[in-house]
């Protein structure tokens, strides 16, 4: 896009923004021209609700972008040797190369090499492949019937991945498209835990979610088709060396199946929490202890189920939100490009936000 472009599009948003007089107003119109495309989708369909991303979309963005409060704030954590592991995914393990330097020039340079699981580690994002589901329990006993487990779209194993050493034929992260849409984040901190993280097992539910917009100011504004949909809740207080928090991939909340279809019925594109999980995992749930009360019998993930393998609703695990809350970020631009990573299930991600803080 060249500069005229741009600056364009740059003075169309700051003229809507100055005419409409507030960004409730203009994200209504954003919406109720017709600017953001709904669900159903078409069929054969690998985008979920990506396909809102869209000038409605985009405009609701540059909205809170041009504000000139607005402050721009890093939602990943900084990924390093000593980040907590996943237990779901392979660690990562970093060789850093000594510094060389080519014969008959000026030059020397640096690298390194990663090896491990880099799209289940650290600040990370789901692609819709990721999960499947059976329309049964499965028992345990003897092969997963894996023939009979269905993604999202109803995309069965052998349209995925019908091979083990297959790539994602259908719904890899190179089927997301750049996210560029306005967000809402949520303190579930202050809500739900009264100034505490929220605590292990604890569901976070639609009736949660329709109280911190209206505690936060946002109920006129609620939650948009196309946005993305953050949520704090302190867990990321125990993110740091492993050595210090061991438990913090062990345990966690999360969302209830409520607020998961809270969710799909608000077509939100994601959803990211400071959290290892999206679900709530009660403790000693991963060692085989019952998940929290009010989890779906034979789906104790069902945020990932519903989100992902349903809905078609992207997600982030292991969000960076502290900052933003304590800014009192409540709208913001957010901007999310996973790795074009053909057939990955998922990919280390860096979402970034520009908002206003407020008093």
């Amino acid at each position: 896009m060249n500069k005229g472009a741009v600056l364009a599009i740059t003075l169309v948003a700051a003229a809507c923004y100055t005419a409409v007089g507030s960004h409730q107003d203009t994200d209504s119109v954003a919406q109720g021209v017709g600017l953001v495309p709904l669900p159903p989708w078409p069929a054969g369909d690998e985008r979920g609700m990506g396909n809102t991303q869209s000038y409605g979309t985009r405009l609701r963005c540059a909205l809170n972008l041009i504000k000139p409060q607005s402050k721009e704030y890093e939602l990943s954590h900084v990924r390093s040797q000593t980040m907590p592991v996943s237990p779901f995914g392979v660690p990562l393990t970093y060789t850093f190369r000594g510094t060389s330097a080519l014969p008959q020039t000026r030059h020397a340079f640096n690298g390194e090499s990663l090896c491990g699981e880099p799209a289940a580690q650290g600040t990370q994002m789901d692609a819709l492949g990721h999960f499947a589901h059976f329309d049964t329990v499965w028992d345990g006993m003897g092969a997963p019937p894996l023939a009979t487990a269905k993604y999202y779209n109803d995309f069965t194993q052998a349209q995925v991945k019908p091979t083990p050493e297959s790539p994602l034929l259908k719904l890899g992260i190179e089927k997301v498209p750049p996210i560029i849409t306005s967000a809402v984040l949520l303190d579930a901190r202050t809500f739900i835990g009264h100034g505490a993280p929220l605590a292990a097992g604890q569901l976070i539910t639609a009736a949660h979610i329709n109280g911190m917009l209206a505690a936060q100011g946002l109920a006129q504004r609620g939650i948009l088709p196309g946005d993305v949909l953050y949520i704090y809740t302190g867990w990321e207080d125990f993110w740091q060396d492993p050595e210090m928090a061991p438990f913090y991939y062990t345990k966690g909340p999360g969302l209830s199946q409520d607020a998961t279809f809270l969710l799909r019925d608000k077509a939100v594109v994601l959803v990211a929490l400071d959290n290892p999980f999206t679900d709530p995992v009660a403790d000693g749930q991963l060692a085989g202890c019952p998940p929290p009360a009010g989890t779906p019998p034979g789906l104790p993930f069902v945020a990932h189920h519903q989100n992902l393998s349903v809905s078609g609703i992207h997600q982030i695990q292991n969000a960076h939100l502290e900052e933003m809350a304590a800014d009192h970020v409540w709208t913001s631009c957010t901007i999310i490009l996973p790795l074009l990573e053909k057939g990955g299930s998922g990919s280390p991600v860096r979402p970034v936000a520009y908002g206003a803080p407020s008093d």
